[in-house]
């Protein structure tokens, strides 16, 4: 093992990114990568060699400076409290492109807990606790059905594992990323989203249509808002639209985003339900 002391490009906290002050993950190969913060900031990194320590880095958002959106947005009338009170939060992202496609995939419409369960079979079914493209293009159809995937979106995994190099992903522009995914049939707005913050690292793209924007959304506007209202809400925040979305939800569950009501949004989701 091998360990290096990294000083983060703009605020960070791992406390508030990765909910715990010891972050470990298993990495590509089987080793475990392991971070900590100091009390001056500084992460120390741990992991089996140069290159796990490399993707180690990029996992934990290091050196994708924030400081820009705090500055543009920290007065932001929905955003600024949560900013200014969560200043250093990143979304972690996951080891390989391959998984963040397989979570966006079994995320789709379901619930998040039966998602994570699909999920979690899938990669067993890989025999690597780190899925590649390889590992999960070697599964058919008909076994990931097993597992609970709807039959289009098994195929979809599939096809895209076995067609694209999910991994050259991460060099390529946002937008020609954008646009290849949104090719495939039932690859949308929100499986982009969780593809750009959890694989790529971009903070273009926000959870479009996630439940929990839908509840936040429908708190601010009084009623049960549709899928696409949720775009409208991260549309003013442009190319940091992902990021405002990780700490719109993060702030409204401290109850940091002025005007939304949790009781709201359940008391606008019971009575749209009584009037469907």
């Amino acid at each position: 093992m091998i360990e290096a002391l990294v000083r983060p490009a703009g605020p960070y906290s791992l406390r508030l990114s990765a909910r715990r002050d010891v972050f470990e993950s298993v990495l590509p190969g089987g080793g475990i990568g392991a971070a900590w913060q100091r009390v001056d900031g500084a992460v120390t990194l741990r992991a089996p060699d140069e290159a796990s320590l490399v993707l180690l880095r990029f996992m934990l958002a290091l050196d994708h400076d924030t400081t820009e959106f705090g500055r543009r947005f920290r007065s932001d009338p929905l955003l600024g409290r949560s900013i200014r009170e969560l200043s250093g939060l990143r979304p972690l992202r996951l080891p390989t492109v391959a998984q963040a496609v397989l979570r966006a995939i079994c995320g789709q419409l379901i619930e998040a807990r039966r998602a994570r369960a699909i999920e979690r079979a899938v990669i067993r079914a890989c025999g690597d606790s780190v899925p590649t493209r390889e590992t999960i293009g070697r599964l058919s159809p008909a076994e990931l059905r097993r597992f609970g995937l709807a039959t289009h979106r098994a195929s979809a995994l599939v096809r895209l594992c076995r067609t694209l190099d999910l991994e050259r992903l991460r060099e390529l522009p946002i937008e020609a990323v954008e646009a290849r995914l949104l090719r495939e049939r039932g690859f949308g707005r929100w499986s982009l989203g969780i593809v750009a913050l959890e694989g790529l690292g971009s903070y273009r793209h926000g959870l479009v249509g996630d439940l929990s924007l839908v509840k936040l959304c429908s708190a601010l506007r009084g009623r049960w808002v549709e899928l696409p209202e949720t775009a409208e809400l991260l549309a003013p925040y442009e190319e940091w639209a992902g990021l405002a979305g990780v700490y719109l939800l993060a702030g409204w569950h401290r109850g940091l985003v002025p005007g939304a009501d949790a009781d709201v949004a359940r008391v606008v989701r019971v009575a749209s339900r009584r009037a469907a």
